[in-house]
């Protein structure tokens, strides 16, 4: 063994005879240690596997003799050539070549004699991972890959002490969704981890969706080495110009970077702003050791509390516009969801319906007294009911978008943490800046009692309402299961302690309009990016946030989706069951992108390219590992949904649907 004196040693088994012929060479561990095996002229030789010129897999080599007959392993990637025995290149120096280990044949077990292992030092990925775990980060998506191996070794640290969750996807895209609907239902960060270059884009849609939907969300992407940024590097790209737009916090990782402030700076940024923080960790800087006094940080003295306090005459405006109103109505979105409580009981002193916007909805249960259901292209027509009969209107933590169609010609009172919003699209009678939790519980001791109690027209509306949706569950075409008996059942068998993802398409209106939440369920969607594909990704950050916190302990999981959302991140059902999520996922197969269909038609276009061609869903579930069932007939349905919310662990109801009975 060369340069190997004066170091205790041990012996490892690494192989059986068996595994390598005569001639051949494979690479080995010995520990940690990567080595490359030779068998050749009947001898056996091992030597470090990493070639000296560009780390080439000399294990991934060949044994080629020399015009003098002699042996030597050639490097795959550059041809270069090292003695087997020696490890030296031919003329070499005494100081140039590869280090070799002494190996024993023992009956049919290889082994080899290498040094123990010294203890791992700390590096710098070490500090910014204790950092990052202070300011609460519990859970990892990503994958593992050549140009973020060291940061990885510092996140494996920590999930090895129990301070992290890790999950390896299939694909980055749905890191960052599962990222994303993470920080959506926690309002805590996890993190997306990728390899430079392609991995590192790939998280580009899912990002979006954080920072549009106000979510906090950290990306950790490798980075190709310091010294060739810019010359074409393999897998180098200029990732802080790509991730400029997307990320309010974007910064490089170097050597003489105060590595701990850097971490705490990416959560806070991701905490207060609910934004996306990004860090890219250059591959030669991951693993460097850390100074000896370098310390993680935390967030104390470092935060402080959210909630804002209305400016009192400002606050007063609104409290007039209430009393003198007739008939307020109040229509919450999802900034209002930490307010909730107040909000409710605001309205139950003014007895004012509260509609959601779609993003908001779950955040008052259908069931009670006052909900009027969604308001807008999802919703029902108890919310626009009533927004056409008020006088005032009482908007919390919603962004007035087309899609909700808020009412400009009412007096419209707006509560808004986000200055930009109040007034954003017209103007508004009453612009209030504050938290909507304090303003509620202000307006709930000055506003009196409103003129007439809605109470009762409210539970007239829904009344005609389900009247409407028992017809719609009885229709059928022959041409499939229509979406009102899907939600109309999810309804009755989903407990209350639920969370659902929503994808994108017909199946999202549908659900929109037909399901009724209860109390402590939450429905997480992609709100405004709107992305197809989100649904199978965000129920497994959901899941993810049911193991770190105890609030959602013990709380169902569902995603719904149509066939094209599904088919967007099928793979990602392989890494539901790989760690044993317990996710329900109810697929809506009609054979089309159908929402496009709908809108060719509605545009007069010719319906075009829309079909899809799809596997056996329900198969493949069961070839992941998971339960999997296909529903061809009504009759067959609820039983098939209960089956699999009772299963634990990932299962699919791939229900035959028509386009038609949206």
């Amino acid at each position: 063994m060369t340069n190997q004196k004066n170091l205790e040693t041990k012996w490892l088994k690494v192989a059986q005879v068996s595994e390598l012929p005569e001639g051949r060479v494979k690479s080995i561990s010995a520990g940690t240690r990567s080595l490359a095996l030779v068998h050749f002229d009947g001898q056996w030789a091992a030597m470090d596997n990493h070639c000296p010129h560009q780390r080439g897999p000399l294990g991934e080599g060949s044994i080629e003799k020399g015009v003098d007959g002699e042996c030597w392993l050639r490097c795959p990637w550059h041809g270069w050539d090292f003695h087997p025995l020696t490890g030296k290149p031919p003329g070499g120096h005494e100081d140039s070549g590869q280090d070799t280990f002494p190996v024993e044949i023992r009956g049919d077990d290889v082994f080899v004699c290498v040094p123990a292992e010294a203890p791992r030092a700390r590096t710098v990925t070490d500090v910014i991972a204790e950092t990052l775990v202070n300011w609460g980060l519990k859970s990892v998506f990503g994958m593992v890959g050549h140009s973020n191996l060291g940061l990885s070794d510092a996140l494996r640290v920590q999930e090895a002490e129990g301070n992290l969750n890790y999950y390896g996807i299939r694909h980055e895209g749905a890191a960052a969704f599962a990222c994303s609907a993470y920080g959506k239902l926690t309002g805590k960060p996890a993190a997306c981890l990728t390899i430079a270059g392609p991995g590192a884009t790939n998280l580009m849609t899912g990002l979006w969706d954080a920072k549009v939907d106000r979510a906090p969300v950290l990306a950790l992407t490798g980075q190709v080495q310091v010294q060739v940024f810019g010359p074409g590097k393999f897998q180098d790209i200029d990732l802080s110009a790509a991730f400029a737009p997307v990320a309010k916090f974007s910064q490089p990782v170097l050597s003489e970077s105060n590595h701990a402030e850097l971490a705490a700076l990416a959560m806070k940024n991701a905490l207060v702003h609910r934004d996306v923080s990004h860090l890219v960790f250059p591959d030669n800087v991951q693993t460097r050791p850390a100074a000896q006094d370098a310390k993680a940080q935390g967030p104390e003295g470092r935060m402080a509390g959210l909630a804002i306090a209305p400016d009192p005459a400002d606050l007063q405006a609104g409290i007039d516009i209430l009393n003198g109103a007739k008939r307020p109505f109040i229509i919450v979105g999802y900034g209002a969801l930490d307010g909730m409580g107040d909000i409710i009981a605001l309205a139950e002193k003014l007895n004012a319906p509260i509609a959601t916007t779609f993003k908001a909805k779950g955040q008052i249960a259908d069931t009670h007294p006052l909900a009027a259901g969604v308001l807008g292209r999802s919703g029902t027509p108890i919310a626009s009911w009533f927004m056409n009969e008020c006088d005032a209107i009482l908007v919390f933590g919603a962004s007035f978008s087309d899609h909700t169609g808020i009412e400009p010609s009412k007096p419209i009172i707006q509560v808004d943490t986000d200055r930009m919003m109040l007034g954003k699209t017209h103007a508004v009678a009453a612009p209030i800046w504050g938290d909507g939790a304090i303003a509620a519980r202000a307006m709930a001791k000055s506003a009196g009692k409103s003129a007439n109690n809605q109470r009762q027209e409210i539970a007239d509306r829904w009344a005609i309402w389900r009247r409407e949706k028992a017809k719609r569950i009885a229709e059928d075409n022959g041409k499939g299961i229509s979406s009102a008996l899907i939600f109309d059942i999810l309804t009755r068998l989903v407990s209350s302690k639920a969370i659902f993802a929503v994808d994108v398409g017909n199946n999202t209106y549908s659900f929109g309009r037909y399901f009724e939440p209860q109390d402590n369920q939450r429905v997480l969607m992609s709100g405004y990016l709107g992305s197809i594909g989100f649904g199978l990704p965000a129920a497994m950050g959901a899941w993810a946030a049911t193991q770190d916190f105890a609030e959602y302990a013990g709380h169902k999981v569902i995603s719904v989706s149509g066939d094209g959302g599904f088919g967007q991140y099928a793979m990602e059902f392989s890494t539901a069951v790989k760690y044993g999520m317990d996710i329900t996922h109810i697929l809506l197969n009609n054979g089309e992108l159908g929402k496009i269909s709908k809108e060719q038609r509605a545009g007069e276009w010719p319906v075009w390219q829309t079909e899809l061609h799809n596997p056996n869903f329900a198969g493949f579930a069961r070839s992941c590992g998971g339960h999997g069932v296909r529903v061809k007939n009504r009759d067959q349905l609820e039983a098939a949904i209960k089956e699999a919310l009772d299963h634990k662990g990932p299962a699919l109801v791939e229900i035959l649907t028509d386009a038609e009975l949206v």
